[in-house]
């Protein structure tokens, strides 16, 4: 196994973990506002790699020598995804936001052409497309609880957001939701963006990360205060839920991820991050949540096929 690969599957160690938010925020009743659910999961992350630097000896503080651009790209890419994610959600339908925002993935595909050494190949745009196609028609296709699933799908805390967006499911495009799009789209860009612009930070290490998803903290606690009110978990299956996703999906997972998209098959990450929703949707079936359907079916035909599609490719090319 190459350098490469190996990073590559340390990387959708990540998609994994996202594809567990659903199930782990459910623990929570959606009692918790998001901002402060953020600023109490990303501090659970710092804890968990402050940890990590004891068990090596270390304090840390060395880390936070690291260049301008690596502060930007994470803390913008952590902070900036999450705040605008959080407000579009206030702002417009939940499932549309949601099916906005999951672009990411397909622009890390096509934006990932843009670093040296790497090429973008058909197989590539045509399954990130399907892959897509796949995501969208699980997300629209949810029924009434789709609001909430799909909310919890995207990378970040899993906020339940159900009941509190700007419009009902499905509802037909309203210019007052213009906004809201707006931030959507924004979502996907900075966290793209993020991504791809990371490979150009490959000497900034892993462990940094810690100090990254602390400053995140910091500000989501800034806003929890200025808009939200704060609410004490009152059960233990709150606090196991809020345990639960600092650890995983919020700590681990950022942490994978920054080693893969810096040194892993960036286009094939990018697909194969479309599996998120899918393993979420799938999580909360064999929880007892929601029923199987023929269009469940069909988005995992889709976004199975499209990841095998961008998989063939990244090895095609690797044989030449």
């Amino acid at each position: 196994m190459t350098a490469a690969q190996k990073a590559t599957w340390i990387g959708s160690i990540s998609i994994l973990l996202w594809g567990t938010l659903a199930l782990m925020t459910r623990l929570t009743d959606g009692e918790i506002p998001p901002f402060q659910l953020m600023a109490m999961t990303f501090f659970i992350a710092f804890l968990l790699m402050a940890v990590n630097w004891w068990r090596q000896g270390d304090s840390g503080l060395r880390y936070l020598r690291q260049p301008r651009l690596a502060w930007l790209l994470g803390v913008g890419g952590y902070f900036g995804y999450h705040f605008c994610y959080f407000r579009a959600m206030q702002l417009a339908p939940a499932v549309e936001v949601s099916l906005l925002a999951y672009l990411w993935p397909l622009l890390i595909v096509l934006l990932s052409a843009l670093l040296p050494g790497e090429r973008l190949r058909w197989a590539h745009c045509v399954g990130a497309l399907l892959a897509l196609a796949g995501c969208w028609l699980l997300l629209a296709g949810t029924g009434a609880p789709s609001t909430e699933i799909s909310a919890d799908m995207d990378i970040g805390t899993g906020v339940e957001t159900g009941g509190q967006t700007g419009g009902e499911t499905g509802a037909e495009t309203n210019p007052d939701y213009i906004f809201g799009y707006a931030l959507a789209l924004g979502c996907a860009v900075i966290w793209s963006g993020y991504s791809v612009a990371s490979r150009t930070t490959k000497s900034v290490p892993t462990a940094a990360v810690g100090w990254f998803c602390l400053v995140t903290a910091v500000l989501a606690a800034v806003c929890h205060v200025l808009w939200e009110s704060f609410v004490w978990p009152s059960q233990w299956q709150h606090w196991l839920g809020i345990i639960g996703l600092g650890l995983g999906p919020v700590g681990i997972a950022f942490f994978t991820w920054d080693y893969g998209v810096k040194h892993g098959h960036i286009q094939l990450l990018g697909v194969l991050a479309y599996a998120a929703p899918l393993i979420s949707v799938v999580l909360l079936l064999l929880a007892g949540e929601g029923q199987w359907s023929v269009g469940l079916l069909l988005a995992c035909i889709a976004i199975v096929g499209g990841s095998l599609l961008a998989g063939m490719a990244k090895r095609s090319s690797a044989a030449v």
